[in-house]
This record gives C-alpha cells, sequence and structure tokens, in this order.
C-alpha cells in the first residue's frame, strides 16, 4: 500500500493487515502504557483546508506516540493549488518529511498530491471519500462484535462521503450495506457502477423507509444532514430529512443487540437523538478514540515498515 486515498483503491487484504497492526498497537499501548517508537525521527506533514478535532488529534497524538513528528500545516499557509500548485507541493513536502495527510474540500487536489508525491499520502477527508473513518469504524465494531461477515450496518442519512467510504469498507469485511434517505439522496447510480466495478463483493441495499433499514441491522450509522460546504442548503435539508432521526422509537425497531455509531460531530435532536447518543448501546465515544489507534495503525504500515 503505497497511499490511502479511497477504501476502493485498498485491497482487502492491506485493509485487514492494518486493522490487525491497529488492534495490536492499540493493546500494546494499554497494556504497557506506551509504543515503541516506530517512527521515531519521522515526519508527517498534516495539511489542512477544513476545520478538525477529531483528525488533527488523532494524527498528531498518533505520530507522537508512535516517536515522530505532526506538523501542521494551515491552509493559508499552504495555499493548496491556489498560493502554490498542487504538484509543487508535494513534492516540496516529499523533500522534507517522510508522509502527508490533506483534509481538503475537493477530492482531485488528494488524487493529484498523491501523483506527484515521493511519500505516502492520506486522505484526512475529502469531499468524495473519508477512509480514515470507516477504518476506525470498523476497528470498533471488531472490538464489539469480533467477526463481522454477515453483519449489516444501517445508514440512516444522506448518501455522502461517509456513506460512500463505509458501503465499499462492509464489502471489504462481509457486512451488507442499507442506505436509507429521502428522494433524491442517494448515492449517485454511476458512481455505484463503478464501485461495484472495484468491490464487486460489496452488498448494498437501498431502503427508503428507516424503519425497515433497522430492521435487521447489527448497527445504526448516522451523520450529519448538511455537510461542510452544504450550508446553503441547510433549511432545505433539514425539510427533506425530517423522519430520518434515529431517535429512541427508530432504535426500538432495531434488534436488541443493535448498536448505534455517529462519525461526529453530531447534531443532537436532528439527525440523532440525545438520548441515543447517551444509551448504552451507543459506541460514539469509542469510535472516536479509535480515530487515534487506527490511524496508529495506518501510520505504522505506510510509514513504518509493519
Amino acid at each position: 500500500m503505497n497511499h490511502f486515498i479511497t477504501i476502493a483503491e485498498t485491497s482487502t487484504v492491506e485493509i485487514r493487515h492494518t486493522l490487525d497492526v491497529s488492534h495490536a498497537l492499540k493493546k500494546q499501548r494499554k497494556s504497557d502504557g506506551h509504543n515503541s517508537p516506530i517512527l521515531a525521527g519521522q515526519t508527517l506533514a498534516m495539511i489542512f483546508e477544513k476545520p478538525s478535532l477529531r483528525t488533527r488529534v488523532s494524527f498528531a497524538v498518533a505520530m507522537q506516540q508512535l516517536g515522530g513528528l505532526g506538523l501542521l500545516l494551515r491552509p493559508d499557509e499552504v495555499g493548496l493549488g491556489t498560493r502554490e500548485p498542487v504538484q509543487d507541493v508535494a513534492r516540496v513536502l516529499s523533500g522534507m518529511c517522510n508522509g502527508i495527510m490533506a483534509r481538503v474540500f475537493e477530492h482531485q487536489k488528494l488524487v493529484d498530491l498523491a501523483k506527484w508525491a515521493t511519500v505516502p499520502v492520506i486522505n484526512g477527508l475529502s469531499d468524495y471519500s473519508h477512509p480514515c473513518q470507516a477504518l476506525a469504524d470498523v476497528l470498533t465494531l471488531e472490538e464489539h462484535f469480533g467477526k463481522l461477515n454477515g453483519r449489516t450496518m444501517a445508514f440512516i442519512g444522506d448518501g455522502n462521503n461517509v456513506a460512500r467510504s463505509l458501503a465499499v469498507m462492509c464489502g471489504r469485511v462481509g457486512m451488507r450495506f442499507v442506505l436509507s434517505c429521502p428522494p433524491g439522496y442517494a448515492l449517485p447510480e454511476d458512481d455505484l457502477d463503478r464501485v461495484m466495478a472495484q468491490v464487486p463483493e460489496m452488498d448494498f441495499q437501498l431502503c427508503q423507509d428507516p424503519s425497515d433499514a433497522v430492521r435487521e441491522a447489527d448497527v445504526l450509522y448516522t451523520d450529519v444532514w448538511t455537510s461542510m460546504g452544504q450550508e446553503a442548503e441547510d433549511a432545505k435539508r433539514v425539510k427533506d430529512f425530517a423522519g430520518y432521526c434515529i431517535d429512541g422509537p427508530l432504535l426500538t425497531k432495531a434488534p436488541r443487540h443493535a448498536v448505534v455509531l455517529h462519525c461526529l460531530p453530531a447534531h443532537r435532536g436532528m439527525e440523532i437523538a440525545d438520548e441515543v447518543v447517551e444509551s448504552p448501546r451507543s459506541l460514539i465515544f469509542a469510535q472516536a478514540e479509535n480515530r487515534l489507534h487506527a490511524q496508529k495503525g495506518l501510520l505504522a504500515v505506510l510509514m513504518g515498515g509493519q
């Protein structure tokens, strides 16, 4: 694995290996109080075009715990594609750092970074994909359920970058993925066709009624209805997504063992009820912590030769 841009471009074997390393590093940290400094002397350049809590903290702490350094680069300092062409930034950072993580608006910038960089490039989030989130989500579910083959995830909400990454990740680990959303918010058919060609084992289902979607689900997942960059659509989206909140009544329609995930930040009372976030069936904050452990495994594989 040279880069980590999308789940579809990452093989099942690579995903499995990265998850195994993540589990091992988390276990080592919990038992020994520290990790081996496998990234000693290495630097990860961290480019942020979008605000971040979990992505910024998890990558910075992961680098520190593995003996390296996470270098924060603000958008005004880099001007990726504006102040400087992407190919120039990629080659400059490749000469000074050992890896690049970028959290961007346009996915094409990550594609271009990976094309020109001579060090690993990691997608910290783009408008098309959020693979680091999906990696942490599966890590969390494996800790809770063990093997995931044959389980079902119901995603209640917008067919966005998170939903796309999760659908493909479910295919990689043998889970069925059900997307429940209002008309007009599903993943585009041409996009699904392209992803299915890359991941033919993906078991994808579209189900408009959330009650039907969760009836056999082991996992209920949601995300904000309005992502960064879509603020002008907020009022329309709130109206369109009425009835798509994961609340107490919807949770009772899922099997009793079903758990709830949310990639955060959450708009409590909109896409998810406060009572669900705080319920015993919520794994949301274990999921958030696992951003650190999943990304630690990813860095160890890409930059540490693990």
